[in-house]
């Protein structure tokens, strides 16, 4: 028995071709992209403007399927945290982070992460293997499931409003199927989330992040955590590989030219480690060194069960957000979220023993 073609792992031109393969005129792939994206339709029988032999014709080749919901769990705060199961078993976690009228979708690229940042949850699973296209896809369909927004919302009210690309695993080391999947996502005729609202987080891998941003032209994060390399070295051991002027030179590539194009960068504070003022007077001039039109979220610390780390204190934070802003950089400290659920940033993780 032949194995059936997942069609949410084909690019729209891949799909267009699998219909002409099987003797169909090319109009009949764009039937069927709005039916799996824009209708969230997973039987081909519902498929109402499609002849019956052509769903019976689909249903012998392809399948349309959503990865499997093990695990759920409801924050005090709404926050909600899904443990997903792909077709081999592994799984990967995602959230939903909900504001008044809008939410974000936390995505994950990879079953565990092969990073092995320090103070990060998930960096403690070793990596096992990339997410396929479909799986990435699958994971912000599953969301629209579950918050029942099909069929593709149409006004400004849009709870499933956001993506963050900042779940488990690196997003630019499985970069193709990532690319691929935020080309679905966003593609007019589907799901159609806009690019300004799609933002995918790296932790620097420098070589990458400019091919990245122009093949989805998405928004850009970059994982800083620190303003010099002895300290980012100490707690992301990729800084070994990649250093701080690396991924800075990398960034002004990417602003080249276009100035709409904004960075993210994330900084989570460790007490006693990366939060004093003297690090903050540090990241100011490497910015301004660099000339990067950039914005800081100032993270603080998600604590989870083994690691060594602390949070810094409010007033800590409160003085480290000040020196940034009186520099001309917004630095908002962000509320955590989800954490008495281990969903808030840096806590997922799939395997309890890893």
């Amino acid at each position: 028995m032949v194995e059936k073609i997942e069609l949410t792992n084909l690019s729209k031109e891949e799909l267009t071709a699998e219909i002409l393969k099987i003797g169909e005129k090319s109009f009949r792939a764009k039937q069927l992209w709005q039916w799996i994206y824009y209708r969230g339709v997973t039987d081909f029988d519902k498929m109402s403007n499609l002849s019956l032999a052509l769903r019976e014709k689909l249903a012998e080749r392809y399948t349309i399927t959503r990865p499997k919901i093990v695990d759920e769990q409801l924050s005090v705060d709404k926050t909600h945290k899904w443990l997903l199961e792909f077709s081999d078993g592994q799984r990967v976690e995602m959230v939903y982070i909900p504001e008044k009228d809008r939410g974000a979708v936390c995505i994950s690229t990879q079953v565990g992460c092969a990073m092995g940042c320090k103070f990060c949850h998930t960096g403690s699973q070793k990596l096992t293997r990339n997410l396929t296209t479909s799986e990435i896809v699958g994971q912000f369909m599953v969301a629209r499931d579950v918050y029942n927004e099909w069929p593709s919302p149409t006004d400004e009210v849009r709870y499933l409003s956001n993506i963050v690309v900042m779940g488990m695993g690196e997003p630019l080391n499985n970069l193709d199927n990532v690319v691929k999947a935020l080309n679905i996502i966003t593609d007019n005729e589907g799901i159609a989330l806009s690019r300004r609202r799609v933002t995918m987080s790296t932790s620097g891998i420098a070589p990458k992040i400019v091919e990245a941003m122009q093949r989805t032209g998405v928004r850009l994060a970059i994982s800083l955590h620190a303003p010099n390399n002895t300290i980012r070295s100490q707690i992301m051991p990729i800084n070994d590989k990649f250093k701080i002027e690396k991924i800075m030179k990398a960034c002004a590539e990417y602003q080249k030219g276009d100035h709409s194009r904004y960075i993210t960068f994330e900084y989570l504070l460790l007490k006693g480690i990366n939060d004093s003022e003297d690090c903050a007077k540090e990241l100011v001039n490497l910015l301004k060194k660099h000339k990067l039109r950039a914005l800081f979220n100032l993270i603080p610390f998600n604590p989870w069960p083994g690691c060594d780390f602390m949070p810094s204190e409010r007033k800590t934070v409160e003085a480290f957000s000040r020196i940034l802003e009186e520099a001309g950089f917004a630095a908002p400290i962000r509320v955590a979220r989800g954490q008495d659920i281990l969903a808030a940033c840096g806590q997922l993780k799939s395997k309890k023993n890893a």
